[in-house]
């Protein structure tokens, strides 16, 4: 089985999200990925169908976006 992806950038939003996840799922199973410090994987989000952050991309593919952080088009600058 392949891991969820949880994006997010680092805003208090983000930044509580990520904790409930956490919470939530078994962090061996979720990818934590932080688009302000790994920009290389803002393109990977936009593929997956992210459009905000936080965001959690299930092990299907789905895209889960939680509450608003920013959109991606703010995270790119």
């Amino acid at each position: 089985m392949s891991k969820s992806i949880f994006y997010h950038a680092g805003c208090p939003v983000c930044v509580s999200a990520e904790h409930d996840i956490l919470n939530l799922i078994n962090p061996d199973a979720v990818e934590i990925v932080h688009l302000g410090e790994d920009r290389s994987k803002i393109e990977q989000a936009e593929r997956a169908g992210v459009k905000s952050v936080p965001a959690l991309v299930t092990s299907n593919g789905n895209v889960l976006h939680i509450n608003f952080g920013a959109s991606l088009e703010d995270v790119k600058g």
